[in-house]
């Protein structure tokens, strides 16, 4: 079982690219697993939410993955994104497909049931007793409209072993600094919030999945190298170099914003799939003209 440091630093919520017809482009896939590689960050997270997963086949989420496994040759850590609103369904799947190549996965909290407390820690408890491969939470009560609290993420930590850390996207701080100051040892507190990174490094977090690190790897990745060596001068400097990009990346829609500048950069095509659209043209004129 991988171990829990392997997912502190910079892990890549990674794009899905498609050609202008839609298809999944797995040339530029390939390009991009290069270029984040070579960037230097720490882990790659396969599809996930800004891998626009909800609008893959299952036939194309298999081959995403083979073509990821394939193209990073184990040079760095996977985690693959197992998330559902269906528990009874996620325990089937992680118990029959084959999780080999990746060290961890990435678990939503259930989205639109709305489920109590109670029911978040019963559907991660399934999870954990189902799964071969250590868990990492990941709570955006923005997307699933219902919030993992502090008392729940501490329980679940605490009760499971292989549950060895969280994204928290709740963009509430006090919320986590809760969960730093009372978790066990070795759990991880993950940002999932590209610009609260600092801060919540500062507070004593581990690290990010970031959509940004897309396009900026390698600032990205150093930012938050130096922060965790509490080289804060060096880490603001790069963080306030990439925080009106990053407000810009989100300002109409993910991963619509990022797959812009990589279209700038020439790794991908910006198109997306419906129900998203590329972001409005003032969106794309301040991308052109801030980015780098």
């Amino acid at each position: 079982m991988a171990q829990a440091t392997n997912f502190t630093g910079t892990g890549v919520a990674i794009v899905t690219p498609f050609t202008t017809k839609g298809e999944v482009d797995f040339p530029a896939l390939t390009k991009l697993v290069e270029y984040l590689i070579k960037g230097r960050v720490d882990y790659i997270v396969v599809l996930g939410t800004t891998g626009e997963t909800a609008t893959l086949s299952k036939e194309e989420k298999k081959q995403v993955i083979a073509h990821i496994i394939k193209t990073n040759k184990k040079r760095i850590p996977l985690v693959l994104g197992v998330g559902g609103n269906n528990t009874a369904d996620l325990v089937e799947q992680l118990k029959k497909d084959d999780l080999s190549g990746f060290d961890a996965i990435l678990s939503v909290s259930p989205y639109y049931n709305k489920p109590s407390q109670e029911g978040i820690y019963q559907h991660y408890k399934a999870i954990a007793k189902a799964s071969p491969l250590p868990i990492i939470l990941y709570n955006v009560p923005g997307r699933t409209a219902s919030n993992i609290t502090a008392d729940t993420t501490l329980r679940l930590a605490k009760d499971f072993k292989n549950i060895i850390a969280i994204k928290e996207a709740s963009g509430n701080l006090e919320q986590c600094m809760k969960i730093i100051k009372h978790r066990p040892d070795n759990f991880l507190i993950i940002s999932g919030d590209d610009n609260l990174t600092l801060p919540l490094i500062a507070s004593g977090a581990d690290g990010v999945i970031s959509v940004v690190a897309n396009a900026y790897p390698k600032d990205f990745s150093d930012m938050v190298r130096h922060a965790l060596v509490h080289d804060f001068k060096t880490a603001q400097k790069l963080h306030y170099k990439l925080m009106e990009i990053t407000e810009q990346l989100f300002a109409d829609g993910n991963p619509g914003g990022v797959k812009v500048v990589l279209a700038q950069k020439k790794i991908t095509q910006p198109t997306v799939r419906l129900p998203l659209v590329e972001p409005n043209d003032a969106v794309k004129a301040k991308l052109k003209k801030i980015a780098y």
